[in-house]
């Protein structure tokens, strides 16, 4: 009997009123999708930073690092010890195979030392012994035993015969033998790790301690994998913000499972009277109307599971792109959709679903028989209640003010995602006002500007404000964040470009034509600056050496430049206000640095304070002399004099070189000349304006999946526009009906339906627009300074949003042609009769 119930009151409506359950589970579907995609690609995007090192030498319990690189006599010092360890020293660096410009991962080992049982796949030999021009591929990369490789590493291009293929997961990695790989690499003996199997009988605490005290202060012992870790932690934010994005589509549809639930319990207020009446029971009512909320979002998250599986493809490569951009080497991992995501992608599609619906169920199931049958009661109240939900929107607007003004939780805004959520809860409170005081305010205009039916319009609009209202609040959301994340990522791309403005001041930039990324500094040969420095065209030159380092847990790039050409030559803003040609010069000949902005941020670092670094076997002391801004890496950069840099890490390479042209000389002249002197060396000359350009591309590129992400939630709420302008019509049958049996037309009734759809998306534009301000106040000085550490500056793009805007405002007004159609299909005489 229940299901007999549930199946009339509630199943077969959605099955007669096909168009409109479909467009809601559409909806629902999208948000999960969008939930699920985010979640997909970026563990596939974060998930293998190091995955083909770790497929080849398993994992390792220990790893010992050093900035500048570990000396070799740490492995007789391990060695030495006393305990039946495995020692496996590494060198890493990234390198770019010639004319398929792919990047792999190369890696020098001790082949004497190693078993190449297990990693090679192969047992194909074309030499006997010879490790100096011989290799091992991956096995991704397409390449058998006696193949020719040539490899662009740093600045110098070498021809490689392949020896075997690597086991099956090993991915895109090249191997080498250590000696070649030193003379490659130039790392003079140094190890870029030291990897150490230990024995079963001792604790982890204990071995480290061991491992500690056999090596000199300066190295680091850390369990194998915390390199990996601290990258995920860094990461944290950039994947928290991107389901922050993700889980708009699904508020949006939120909003849409209300409406739909609104509408229903309206268009069947007469039946769950009759059903009151005959005796079912409040809970029943309410068990009935939730029950058909868990239909839509079960029928929703299982379209949703689906299609997130197929938008995960193209979010893990933007997601990826932002990854290397910004943060780490990481190659995309497969796409895995396992059992535990879909069964969350479930709970929240009927979570979220029963959850929104839970208000007006709750309504329906309280309301005594006689109102359950009367119409217009709800609006009527939806209208006196109006004022009250005037100061529920204040109260939460000033408890969004306080969450504001709060500091991150372990690293994350959630202050600032709270003060984003009341925020959005304010609006939806003030949305029924807003609409209530608009179209009484626009009435007389609509009217004498476009006629009687724009008044009707308007009029319709305030006399269904419980349904506008919720449609309003749902676009309004949708395009509030569209507006907010315009607003900053145009103000964080001109900032940057003013930024750009000041920091590159050179003429000239080199760099090794090997891949470049957040984490990688390949170097060049000492004498391609010397050499350079000869030229008469240049005026002064600039070296930068860069090293990763750990500080605090948390990767920082270490930098050693030209201090005093910096001072002569750069402009390169402070954030003291201090003139940079004062604070520069006074790095040379001290144990002192200046430190960028995200870095001071992230480590709570001010001018003044002592940092102590270890740089190479030694600890040392530098005092922070001011902060600089920076928005080329969210890592976080520290810089000191290279003289200073070269006292601790004797190497003299420079992983880029900046030339500073003398005044009168063509830039065009200067870049021949330098190219001149560079013949035969794989190394990367770009002038000042295409280093800006390819600086604004990568930038762009960076946010392609946020507006993507925002693209996917208005389209939602489009759609559920569209959907509800159906609904709207259906429920309005008697209306219309009327207005045709006094002589409207159909041209008159399907301009009110536009009209209507007009209405609702510049209602949805001011009050998205008004709420995308304050939120991008959130997004640009609460939450992306917590996360990352930019000071970005406030700007307007006006351009962009008025296209973005004026599109979805014509969407809106689509969206309202077929229910427009379907209103004059409407035959008056059979729909007064239905009366």
């Amino acid at each position: 009997m229940r299901f007999t119930l549930f199946y009339r009151l509630t199943l077969r409506p959605l099955r007669q009123d096909r168009l409109r359950t479909a467009i809601t589970i559409l909806s629902v579907a999208l948000g999960v999708a969008a939930v699920l995609a985010i979640e997909l690609a970026g563990d596939a995007a974060a998930g293998s930073f190091r995955s083909s090192v770790e497929s080849l030498v398993g994992n390792a319990a220990f790893e010992v690092t050093a900035v500048g690189g570990v000396p070799p006599d740490a492995v007789a010092r391990l060695a030495a010890l006393p305990f039946p360890i495995r020692i496996h020293p590494r060198m890493e660096e990234y390198a770019m195979i010639s004319g398929t410009r792919r990047t792999v991962l190369l890696l020098g080992v001790d082949l004497v030392a190693e078993s190449m049982a297990g990693t090679a796949a192969s047992t194909e030999s074309s030499g006997s012994g010879d490790f100096d021009h011989s290799v091992w591929t991956g096995d991704q990369l397409g390449y058998k035993a006696g193949d020719r490789i040539q490899l662009i590493v740093n600045d110098t291009s070498a021809e490689y015969t392949v020896r075997g293929v690597l086991a099956a997961g090993s991915g895109d990695v090249v191997l080498m033998d250590l000696a070649p790989a030193a003379r490659v690499l130039r790392r003079d003996g140094k190890l870029d790790r030291i990897l150490i199997d230990v024995p079963k009988g001792r604790s982890p605490e204990e071995w480290e301690m061991t491992f500690r005290q056999a090596l000199p202060e300066g190295l680091t012992v850390s369990r194998e994998g915390t390199q990996t870790e601290e990258n995920r932690h860094m990461l944290a934010a950039f994947r928290w913000n991107l389901r922050v994005l993700s889980y708009v589509s699904l508020a949006v549809g939120a909003f849409l499972i209300y409406n739909a639930i609104s509408v229903t319990v309206v268009r069947r207020r007469v039946e769950i009277g009759i059903l009151r009446a005959l005796g079912v029971t409040r809970e029943g009512i309410l068990a009935g109307i939730l029950g058909e909320a868990a239909a839509l979002g079960l029928s929703g998250a299982l379209a949703g599971i689906v299609l997130g599986r197929f938008m995960a493809i193209g979010a893990v490569q933007m997601v990826a792109a932002t990854v290397e951009s910004l943060y780490i080497s990481s190659q995309p991992g497969a796409i895995s959709l396992t059992w535990v995501d879909a069964w969350i992608a479930l709970v929240i599609g009927v979570g979220v679903s029963v959850a929104s619906a839970f208000g007006p169920a709750f309504e329906a199931s309280q309301v005594a028989p006689v109102e359950a049958m009367a119409r217009g009661r709800r609006e009527h109240q939806a209208r006196i209640h109006s004022g009250r939900d005037l100061l529920i929107a204040g109260v939460l607007g000033a408890l969004a003010w306080i969450a504001s003004r709060r500091g991150p939780v372990a690293g994350k805004p959630m202050f600032g995602y709270l003060a984003a959520l009341l925020l959005i809860g304010a609006a939806a409170a003030a949305i029924p006002a807003f609409v209530a005081g608009a179209s009484a305010a626009l009435a007389g205009v609509m009217r004498a500007c476009l006629g009687v039916e724009a008044l009707l319009a308007t009029r319709s609009l305030a006399g269904s404000l419980r349904r506008t209202s919720v449609l309003v609040g749902a676009l309004s959301t949708a395009l509030a964040m569209l507006v907010a994340v315009g607003i900053m990522v145009g103000s964080f791309r001109e900032t940057v470009l003013v930024w750009m403005s000041d920091r590159l001041q050179a003429d000239l930039y080199l760099r090794p034509a090997s891949p470049p990324g957040a984490d990688r500094h390949p170097t060049m040969s000492p004498e391609i600056p010397r050499e350079l420095a000869r030229l008469p065209e240049v005026a002064a030159i600039d070296m930068l050496r860069a090293y990763e380092i750990s500080y605090q847990g948390l990767p920082v790039t270490l930098g050693g430049m030209e201090a005093a050409v910096v001072g002569n030559h750069g402009n390169r803003p402070l954030l003291s206000g201090a003139r940079p040609q004062t604070v520069w010069p006074k790095l040379v000949g001290r144990d002192a640095v200046l430190v960028s902005e995200p870095f001071a941020n992230k480590h709570d670092v001010h001018a003044g304070d002592t940092l102590t670094l270890a740089l190479g076997t030694s600890r040392v002391p530098f005092q922070v002399l001011d902060v600089f801004y920076d928005y080329s890496n969210e890592r976080g950069f520290i810089l000191m004099d290279r003289g200073t840099l070269l006292k601790y890490l004797p190497d003299t390479g420079p992983s880029n070189v900046a030339i500073y042209v003398k005044p009168g000389v063509p830039i065009d002249q200067a870049e021949r000349a330098v190219q001149t002197a560079l013949a035969g060396r794989k190394v990367l000359v770009s002038s000042n304006g295409s280093l800006r350009r390819e600086a604004i591309r990568v930038f762009d590129r960076t946010f392609a999946i946020t507006y993507a992400l925002e693209a996917v939630a208005v389209f939602v709420a489009v759609m559920g526009v569209g959907g509800a302008l159906l609904a709207l019509v259906i429920d309005r049958r008697r209306e219309f009906g009327l207005l045709g049996f006094l002589g409207a037309s159909k041209g008159q009734l399907r301009r009110i339906i536009l009209f209507e759809a007009g209405l609702l998306g510049l209602l949805a534009n001011v009050a998205g627009v008004i709420l995308g301000f304050f939120l991008s106040l959130l997004l640009i000085f609460v939450i992306n300074k917590q996360s990352f550490g930019w000071t970005i500056q406030f700007h307007w793009p006006v351009t962009v949003l008025l296209s973005a805007l004026s599109v979805v405002y014509v969407a809106t007004i689509v969206a309202g042609i077929y229910p427009a159609r379907m209103a004059t299909l409407l035959a008056p005489i059979e729909v007064i009769h239905e009366e």
